[in-house]
């Protein structure tokens, strides 16, 4: 073994596991004692159908609506191919993040792994980006709802205020903290993203008629960098990996990660890669994103319209999850973490409230909706859900040494994935910078904080 690191059943939540411990008549028990036990049985009763229905919310949202442009700048057949590729690796590095989660009960969220991967140093590395990967995207349907909001409205009214009307819904939404009440309304979200996407197919079609200028190969005169941005939006769409341990945490037998994950990966695969190839062969090399601004300005206010459920309710699961590990940490000693008392309302509810106004920053400092995708795909995306799980695996879960026969072909699999996840950092974070610079300079995008749309 390669690994020393001890594994103890009972460490999935270390402070309330040994209390409850023996406990036969919960009324027998003084009022905190009662309360630990009321806020363990809540936050414990996720069933593997129910985190599908939770995965597939937090995963097929603003990522799909950024595909047909991705496609449009690559060409269809190097987009379907990157689409399906990518998907399949993410895919198998997410087994790999939840293979750690039942070796190492005591991982609650994505960032614990760092400690057991480095330390306190790994720790407070994981942390950071686990954190800001999921405000950026909290941030990313805060501008969404703010662009869906500003199409539907079609309002000469300052751009800022639709942009605080959507965090201030995000927010609202957030305040739920247990995801298997949250896995209720996602079965709307579903059905929202699957009808916005659905429309806005139909009527391109229907407005295409047979006039597309379409390509099966990238667009003439096509960069490196625009070239990298257009391949980041294909990735992010791909970015569920990091919440995948804070869902299992809730969930009352954890094993059955593999059932959701395999729904996930086929669903994803099949929705992108319709989404991306059919609405870009209706409109062409015109097509806009977020997708749903091609189908005319009748039409999008329609679209945007069914879609604003997935935007906010997919943002919301984000807000949830970061707050949920903050929260959880600050009280990781106290009943206050269970949120089933007045101070564990107050904090929950103050720090719901700050994570949004950071993701508002955010979403305001950088305005255009490819450009931020590809951002965060790049600096985390390209770690917590591509490079990272494959160091997991050869420090946390492989037996023997790497070169071994039973380890080979596993090991030469993981070596694959890490050099697709350092590539999508290292070239994804130097083209989303110049691009972003130079979307800047030439004055396609507005200053940041004012009533420019």
């Amino acid at each position: 073994m390669v690994n020393s690191i001890p594994k103890n059943p009972d460490d999935s939540d270390p402070e309330t596991r040994p209390l409850l411990a023996g406990i036969k008549n919960p009324d027998d028990c003084d009022l905190e004692t009662q309360q630990i036990l009321a806020g363990d049985a809540h936050f414990h009763r996720l069933g593997w159908k129910r985190l599908t229905i939770i995965t597939i919310v937090e995963a097929i949202a603003l990522g799909s609506l950024g595909l047909p442009s991705a496609f449009a700048a690559v060409g269809m057949v190097p987009g379907i191919i990157l689409t399906v590729g990518i998907g399949l690796v993410a895919m198998y590095a997410g087994h790999i993040i939840g293979q750690v989660k039942l070796r190492y009960p005591q991982v609650a969220h994505y960032a614990d792994v760092g400690h057991l991967l480095m330390g306190s140093w790994g720790s407070k590395l994981f942390v950071g980006s686990f954190v800001a990967l999921l405000v950026c995207v909290i941030g990313s349907h805060t501008l969404t709802g703010a662009i869906a909001f500003r199409t539907i409205a079609q309002s000469e009214s300052c751009s800022l205020i639709f942009s605080i009307v959507s965090a201030a819904i995000l927010m609202l939404l957030a305040v739920p903290p247990s995801f298997a009440e949250i896995a209720i309304l996602g079965y709307i979200d579903f059905a929202s993203i699957v009808l916005a996407i659905g429309v806005t197919m139909v009527v391109t079609g229907i407005q295409g008629s047979g006039t597309s200028d379409w390509s099966a190969w990238p667009k003439s005169g096509l960069s490196f960098t625009a070239a990298i941005v257009a391949a980041n939006n294909i990735v992010f769409a791909y970015s569920f990996a990091g919440c995948l341990p804070s869902f299992m945490e809730e969930m009352h037998t954890p094993k059955d990660y593999t059932k959701a994950m395999w729904w996930l990966g086929g669903v994803q695969i099949v929705i992108y890669t319709l989404t991306g190839s059919l609405i870009y062969a209706f409109v062409g090399q015109d097509v806009q994103s977020p997708a749903l601004l091609s189908a005319g300005p009748l039409f999008s206010r329609v679209v945007f319209g069914i879609a604003l459920p997935v935007i906010f309710i997919s943002g919301s699961i984000n807000t949830t999850v970061v707050c949920r590990y903050i929260h959880g940490k600050m009280y990781q000693k106290s009943v206050v973490r269970f949120i089933n008392t007045p101070r564990g309302w107050v904090t929950w509810l103050s720090l719901v409230l700050f994570v949004t106004v950071i993701a508002w920053i955010i979403a305001e400092a950088i305005p255009i909706f490819s450009y931020l995708l590809s951002i965060i795909s790049s600096l985390f995306v390209s770690g917590l859900s591509f490079y990272l799980p494959p160091v997991m695996w050869y420090v946390l879960l492989r037996e023997g040494e790497w070169y071994e026969k039973h380890n080979l072909k596993t090991a030469m699999c993981n070596a694959l994935v890490f050099v697709i996840g350092m590539i999508i950092f290292g070239c994804g974070t130097y083209a989303s910078m110049a691009e972003l610079i130079h979307a800047f300079q030439s004055g396609s995008i507005g200053k940041p904080f004012t009533c420019e749309a």
